[in-house]
């Protein structure tokens, strides 16, 4: 008997789900089909179980996707529990009525229960948004069940009526539309599988129809070309025999011609693995255990530089492994892959409501079966106990990184370089994470030693207290890193461009501390005998007069000092507040930068007194070199502290000529 019928759709539940509008991602249909497949399969293994199912021995468990271009279809199979016309009626017919809810509502009392990935209803549904027409085949694990057809063309219009599986289980056939026929193909359909069902608990395989039947078609007529040049053969032998007088062909050898040779069976590969690592134990798992799953899942061959392996049971289920990749500094963007999974089933990529902002640098997976998923799966719902999961990580990745710098202080600093942008970059966003990390941050200075802030600043107390000087560029900043050398004083390296708003933050925290580049100015401690008010009237008038004419800069700020090291001529400044404006107008796009990334009206140029080659500008204002002296004074202090620009350095290199030529004339 054939049943007609309208679908009925529960309308509290569920809005406009047909066709496109269900599901963010038209691909996502694979997914829920197969775990559709999965959860009946679970079910079925929690029935037998209990003994309320049996099933033969030695069954292998497994979804089975079909595709056939030429016929337009794909299908998904599975050997799971199955349904009767009844529960076809009630989780098909009816929409949005959960299979999986139902079937844990009724043991919910028995033994620890298995997660239930899908569930009939709407997962199916999505068949719909690249299906002209939809066939379902399925048979029952009960006793006698019968089995049932069910189709629909997309509308609301269904046939069901008893049908011709011969096995338990399910079978889905979808007739895809023109439009999506990308999805009967062999590459697209495997790809989407490998994407979200990795690591689904049910072994998946895939055959393409079309190329399975070519195949069994050529070794079949390969076959029979064989037999009938083998019994040729054997004509031709028995016509010898007999003109030669000597015996009949032996049974054996008569059944031989006859027989036609067996293939090698092809071993079947799942497209999966069921036992992803980051469901075993920690204590189970192989350093290469972790570095093989590292560049199996992320396609990242350069070995990561350690891991944390979550796994807890309570108060909510979570596992998973977070990879610290290594980083190059000097990379403008830290970017990386956290895999959201929810009972091995793929959610998506970098879930904010559960990953924190600066845990995406990272890269790895976490499974949490317990997160209110939406109807798509591809958004969270915000409650309070996503937080949790949240703030569990967050304290869960502290807790490694302290006690790695605690008790394994040789492999922290070892690493430091590649995690310090992610562990500044999550104290930046994070205020617990900050919190917690404050004390462990170190910073190389410049003997190469690694010390924390705290130990710097106890260090600096009697040459500048309460002042951090650091290094953004050690070969532009050689001759300051020279100068403090010569001085006893230390800097700390600062070279990555997450440490300017890095130094901001910290400056906020501790109102006392203040950062200042190498050549932001020149420390006390750099200078000699201090000149006299009126040399340094004098001299500053007189200098800045003749620098501004031969340089052509009309605002150049000129300071005269008497550095300790007299080999040095000149040291361009410029103010930690001007140059830190400069740096983020430049980030930002803003106007008001010149060509070599500095505002050269706040530029300090800071001459020393006790340098010959002053003195000489000093004595000869009017000299017929004293343009050229005091250009290539003021290029020289520019090359070590910046970039020049194009038109800056090409004169460089023609007065440096120049300047060679009459030394040698």
């Amino acid at each position: 008997m054939t049943n007609k019928g309208s679908l009925s759709i529960n309308s509290e539940n569920i809005f406009p789900i047909i066709k496109k509008w269900l599901y963010s991602d038209q691909d996502i249909f694979i997914r829920e089909l197969i775990s559709n497949g999965v959860d009946a399969i679970t079910k079925l293994k929690r029935l037998v179980s209990l003994g309320d199912a049996e099933v033969p021995e030695g069954e292998q468990y497994r979804v089975n996707v079909y595709a056939s271009p030429k016929a337009k279809t794909l299908v998904f199979e599975d050997n799971g529990i199955g349904m009767t016309m009844e529960e076809v009626d009630k989780y098909i017919n009816q929409i949005a009525f959960s299979g999986a809810s139902d079937f844990l509502e009724k043991y919910k009392d028995k033994d620890s229960q298995d997660q239930i990935i899908g569930h009939f209803g709407l997962g199916f549904y999505s068949a719909f948004m690249v299906a002209d027409k939809v066939e379902i085949e399925t048979r029952s694990y009960q006793p006698d069940a019968v089995p049932v057809h069910w189709e629909c063309d997309g509308g609301t219009e269904y046939t069901m009526s008893e049908g011709t599986q011969q096995v338990r289980g399910t079978r889905i056939t979808l007739y895809l539309s023109d439009d999506c026929l990308k999805f009967c193909n062999s590459y697209s359909v495997k790809e989407v599988i490998n994407k979200y069902c990795s690591f689904m608990p049910v072994e998946i395989y895939f055959v393409d129809e079309d190329a399975a039947k070519e195949k069994k078609d050529t070794v079949e007529q390969k076959k029979k070309e064989e037999a009938a040049a083998k019994k040729k053969k054997a004509a031709e032998k028995e016509e010898d025999d007999l003109v030669g007088g000597t015996s009949e062909t032996s049974e054996a050898e008569e059944e031989d011609v006859l027989e036609t040779e067996e293939d090698e069976e092809e071993k079947e590969t799942p497209l999966n693995d069921i036992h992803p690592l980051w469901m075993k134990t920690p204590g189970d798992c192989t350093d290469e255990e972790y570095k093989e799953f590292f560049q199996k899942v992320f396609y990242d061959f350069k070995e990561p530089l350690f891991w944390i392996h979550l796994n807890m049971d309570y108060p909510f289920n979570l596992k998973g492994i977070l990879y610290f990749p290594r980083i190059n500094p000097e990379v403008d963007q830290l970017e990386g892959k956290v895999k959201l999974y929810n009972n091995q089933v793929f959610v998506a990529d970098n879930i904010r409501e559960v990953i924190p902002e600066f845990l995406l640098v990272l890269k790895g997976v976490i499974d949490c079966p317990d997160l209110p998923l939406n109807v798509s799966r591809s958004a969270l719902q915000n409650d309070g106990f996503v937080q949790k999961i949240r703030d569990h990580i967050v304290k869960k990745v502290a807790d490694k990184l302290t006690g790695m710098c605690k008790n394994h202080r040789e492999d922290y600093e070892k690493f430091w370089d590649d995690i310090s942008p992610f562990i500044k970059f999550g104290c930046l966003r994070d205020d617990k994470f900050n919190e917690k990390m404050k004390d462990y941050i170190i910073y190389k200075n410049l003997e190469d030693k690694y010390v924390s802030l705290s130990e710097y600043l106890e260090s600096a107390k009697e040459t500048h207290e309460n002042q951090v000087y650091y290094v953004t560029d050690a070969q532009l900043q050689a001759q300051y890193i020279e100068l403090f050398k010569q001085e006893g004083m230390d800097a700390l390296y600062m070279t990555h461009n997450i440490d300017n708003p890095f130094i901001t933050s910290l400056e906020a925290r501790d109102e006392k501390v203040k950062f200042y580049r190498i050549d932001a100015q020149v420390n006390q401690n750099l200078q000699g005998e201090k000149l006299t008010e009126e040399e340094e009237k004098e001299y500053t008038e007189k200098l800045q007069t003749v620098f501004r004419k031969a340089t052509g800069k009309d605002n150049l700020s000129i300071k005269v000092d008497r550095l300790k090291d007299a080999s040095v001529s000149a040291i361009l400044t410029q103010s930690e507040e001007a140059r830190r404006m400069a740096e983020m107008m430049k980030t930002y796009g803003m106007s008001g930068m010149n060509l070599g990334g500095m505002n050269q009206n706040s530029e300090t140029l800071v001459l020393n007194a006790g340098n010959d080659l002053v003195k000489y500008v000093l004595d000869n204002t009017e000299g017929e070199t004293t343009d050229m002296v005091c250009c290539q004074l003021y290029d020289l202090a520019a090359i070590a502290n910046r970039q020049l620009t194009a038109e800056e350095l090409t004169k460089f290199v023609q007065r440096s000529n120049e300047i060679l030529k009459k030394i040698t004339e």
